[in-house]
């Protein structure tokens, strides 16, 4: 079944819905398109770091052209998130001319057409681990109908695993070799022992309320993990390598895609809707079902529950 938001007195959930205008067929299609595209584009991020990140441009990534600055002086764009960006529009105005585009480089906007398909991109999540070199940075691909995620792709560009989802079909990890691994989250039922993944804005004052929020989560969890990647935090809900994400203020192309991999590897969502941007500061949470009402409880009375907008 796939889902559709509602609201209730802690935040926007998502709950039982009609089955989407597409077959179970269109969904295995746009999954292996998701699929290529992440990868493709993904070996071209590869391939170019080393290019743009020569000696001179590592030194002052600024000023030699390589990085600009986005809502903050913190928040970056490469040439390469551009370039990605636009190598996945090329590929989808060959293939698929009548479908629409939302990248978080280049615009875009849902359709108002719920039988239209609209590809929800993410060039280069992690773009600062990108620039510094920390090997945790990947591509985001989904389809998304009537603000709905079909399937997604999140490719992991340093260690060439991809990660994907079709709604109802479940969700797999691909090695670089081909082999392919059915993904399921832990069956983690105490929260005390949970390891809990999260992210934080590029604003100052968003980033202060979370970092008092953290310090008070984190007495109740096992530890805390932030990778820098809320598209990657979502894949390792989905793989059992962390026990739950929470983030506010992602935008659509942050979670479009790794948002459907971990329901589909048996996460519980808590979402926007889709079309929601970053300065609403809303939550996004996806979380092992053992723990699911726990964590939630616990948010509720932490006040992390509550959007935290810019």
């Amino acid at each position: 079944m796939d889902a559709v938001p509602e609201t209730n007195s802690r935040m926007t959930v998502t709950v039982p819905a009609e089955p989407p205008a597409a077959t179970p067929a269109e969904i295995t299609e746009l999954r292996r398109v998701a699929v290529d595209l992440a990868r493709t584009a993904a070996d071209h991020v590869r391939a170019r770091r080393p290019e743009v990140f020569a000696a001179g441009a590592q030194r002052d990534p600024v000023r030699s052209g390589v990085v600009q600055s986005k809502s903050t002086p913190t928040d970056p764009v490469t040439v390469v998130d551009t370039e990605s960006e636009e190598l996945i529009r090329t590929l989808l105005s060959r293939s698929r001319p009548a479908d629409r585009v939302l990248g978080e480089e280049g615009g875009g906007s849902l359709a108002p057409d719920p039988a239209a398909t609209v590809w929800v991109v993410d060039p280069i999540d992690g773009t600062v681990n990108f620039m510094y070199g920390i090997p945790a940075y990947a591509v985001s691909v989904a389809a998304m109908r009537d603000g709905r995620s079909l399937a997604g792709a999140v490719v992991d560009v340093v260690g060439g695993i991809t990660y994907s989802a079709a709604l109802g079909a479940g969700a797999t990890a691909t090695a670089p070799d081909g082999t392919e691994i059915p993904l399921r989250c832990t069956d983690v039922d105490s929260l005390e022992m949970t390891l809990l993944a999260t992210g934080f804005g590029y604003g100052a004052a968003r980033r202060a309320r979370q970092g008092r929020l953290i310090a008070e989560v984190l007495p109740h969890v096992r530890d805390i993990r932030r990778i820098g990647s809320a598209a990657l935090d979502l894949c390792m809900v989905a793989a059992g390598r962390v026990d739950a994400h929470y983030e506010h203020g992602l935008n659509t192309w942050d979670w479009a895609a790794g948002g459907l991999i971990a329901a589909e590897a048996g996460a519980h969502l808590v979402l926007p809707p889709a079309g929601s941007v970053a300065r609403t500061g809303e939550l996004v949470v996806a979380t092992a079902p053992g723990i699911a009402a726990d964590l939630l409880d616990l948010f509720d009375r932490l006040g992390l529950s509550a959007p935290i907008p810019d």
